[in-house]
């Protein structure tokens, strides 16, 4: 079963189990909902009446612990941990997991100084540890480690919940895309129809060359011809060089004296 089939049916169960009981008894629902080893989205959880009717009650808490994990980070868990219940270890390892997601959705390298910092990692070997087992393993995000740059490469990460206000940047992001896509196309048209134009100039042109050269070589065939049929009249006209040759013949064999 992949990842994405595993989460939906998740959610449904988790949906389902919130929408039958009372606020009072939905704690427990969310710790086993923040701790399960296979569930990183929570917005669905979050919109369902029970939950969503805990905001301003004795158990609003509960809401900002399930809030916390559909788009907060490790740092963020550490900034309100005063007023925050404590969280188990399962809960712990949840919150960075998704921590690597946040930052992996910002960035595509990142370096081992950040992660550590953000995940309160001591060295090295822990973090490369964490980000393999953890991460990588859990199919949640695939990537190299580079020892040598002290970075990860990320090539994959999950998605995690939409933050409030992000929905409205994406398609404002996406709207900038289309439009710049757009112009790019018409670019591209207006580079083709000027490809086509300059090829049928050359095209135009090739031709006037090649009737040039054809012209030319009819004229140099022609005046060829010409002084070859001049030359020919010279030698056969009567008369004419080899005529002259016998008389001179002839005129010689006269001079001859009389015995």
């Amino acid at each position: 079963m992949d990842i994405e089939q595993k989460q939906a049916e998740l959610i449904d169960h988790f949906v389902n189990q919130a929408s039958t009981l009372k606020a009072s008894a939905i704690w427990p629902l969310i710790i086993e909902a923040t701790s399960h080893p296979s569930l990183f989205a929570f917005s669905e959880i979050l919109s369902t009446p029970t939950v969503s009717e805990l905001e301003g009650t004795e158990n609003s808490l509960c809401l900002d612990v399930l809030r916390l994990f559909a788009h907060g980070t490790w740092s963020d868990y550490k900034s309100n941990a005063g007023r925050l219940p404590q969280l188990v270890p399962d809960q712990v390892l949840k919150l960075k997991q998704l921590t690597v997601l946040t930052l992996a959705e910002m960035n595509k390298v990142l370096p081992y100084d950040q992660l550590m910092q953000e995940l309160d990692v001591a060295n090295v070997r822990e973090l490369e540890d964490f980000l393999i087992n953890e991460c990588m393993y859990a199919g949640i995000v695939r990537g190299k480690l580079d020892q040598l740059r002290r970075c990860f490469e990320v090539q994959f990460a999950a998605g995690r919940d939409l933050r409030p206000g992000q929905l409205g940047n994406m398609l404002e992001t996406l709207s900038n895309w289309l439009a710049t896509s757009d112009n790019l196309l018409v670019s591209i048209q207006e580079k083709i129809k000027w490809a086509d134009s300059t090829s049928e100039l050359d095209k135009k042109h090739q031709k006037d060359v090649e009737d040039r050269v054809e012209e030319v070589k009819k004229s140099l065939f022609l005046k060829a011809d010409i002084d070859f049929r001049g030359h020919e009249e010279i030698y056969s006209e009567p008369g004419g060089v080899m005529d002259y040759e016998e008389d001179r013949s002839r005129s010689k064999r006269r001079r001859h004296p009389i015995s």
